[in-house]
């Protein structure tokens, strides 16, 4: 039997708009309301957004960034930083996107999804407690991960495939032994975090998993780290639920990155964590939209990766012929003495 798929998308993410040029812009989203439309796929359920609440908002931040954020409310234009700016609805729609996440983590908690997808904007995982940043306003990832903890999940793992190091989730939990952060990124790139040797703090040690890759290592590179490093840590952590930070950006086509990953790539992530969570979590799995600046890339990979979620997947495997399988021994060596790898 196939699973039962959900998405959450909205017309309204794409009121929040950082300005003229800006890689981070509403059609982002109009680009995937304009691939739903036309879907020609496997069924796909609705999941309807809804405002997160101050409170929910501030289990993963500082009262004094949830203020911040909430005083550009209404302001056409305001500057958080060099890459993060607000519009008028911005507030709203950054406290749509993270409790459009949260509705979607219950649909597949309660049972009425299997897996699901939320397309929300903005992103979120740059975001720390204290600071926004990075295009992010809150960190919707992180704000999930505290409610499912909240609602009786003893472990999370959070599997981010963004571009970008999500240097905002990795410091939400830095000494949770409870969430599993785990990050593979182009390095060195910004934010300038996201060593191997970041593995934590103090009862978190071991929960922090970066996997710093090379630019141009495509989709072999990707692959052979999840099976070489990621599935075989998620085994072992064993999560209750399974969370995916889903950038696009590491797509061979995006203005911002070097990744070269294709859609086959796409898939290929996709179905590994797919079978993690069906091994571990009977299946809890749900994942969000993060960066990605390319619209065809962002649509056609969100497309690979729906059809991947609505089926019953064969493994999809890409083989590593051009990529040195030992290139990863170092990585290995310095996460050893938390993991069996």
């Amino acid at each position: 039997m196939s699973p039962k798929t959900s998405i959450l998308i909205d017309p309204r993410f794409q009121e929040h708009d950082p300005g003229r040029g800006h890689p981070e812009r509403p059609d982002r989203i109009a680009v995937l309301e304009d691939l739903l439309l036309s879907w020609q796929g496997p069924p796909l359920d609705r999941i309807e957004p809804r405002l997160a609440t101050p409170d929910e908002i501030q289990t993963a931040h500082s009262e004094d960034l949830f203020e911040r954020i909430r005083q550009t409310d209404g302001i056409d234009h305001s500057s958080i930083d060099a890459d993060t700016a607000t519009s008028a609805r911005s507030f709203e729609i950054a406290l749509l996107a993270a409790g459009g996440l949260i509705e979607t983590v219950d649909a597949v908690a309660d049972g009425a999804a299997d897996n699901a997808f939320a397309f929300v904007r903005p992103p979120g995982h740059h975001a720390t407690d204290m600071q926004s940043m990075g295009f992010c306003l809150f960190n919707n990832v992180a704000v999930a991960a505290k409610h499912l903890r909240a609602r009786g999940f003893e472990r999370v793992a959070i599997v981010d495939f963004d571009l970008h190091h999500g240097n905002g989730t990795e410091a939400i939990f830095y000494d949770d032994p409870n969430v599993l952060y785990a990050s593979l990124h182009q390095y060195p790139y910004y934010p300038g975090t996201g060593a191997a040797g970041d593995l934590g703090r103090d009862a978190g040690t071991g929960f922090t998993v970066n996997v710093p890759l090379s630019a141009g290592v495509g989709d072999a590179g990707y692959l052979l780290a999840f099976d070489q490093v990621l599935c075989p840590i998620l085994r072992q952590f064993e999560p209750n639920f399974l969370l995916v930070s889903a950038g696009f950006d590491c797509h061979h086509r995006d203005p911002l990155g070097g990744m070269q990953v294709t859609e086959p790539g796409v898939v290929g992530m996709a179905d590994r964590l797919l079978a993690v969570a069906r091994e571990v979590c009977e299946g809890r799995l749900a994942a969000v939209l993060e960066g990605g600046y390319d619209l065809s890339a962002i649509r056609t990979s969100a497309e690979a990766m729906l059809i991947e979620m609505a089926t019953a997947p064969a493994r999809a495997d890409v083989a590593p012929e051009h990529v040195d399988t030992e290139a990863l021994e170092p990585l290995k060596e310095i996460l050893r003495p938390h993991w069996k790898l």
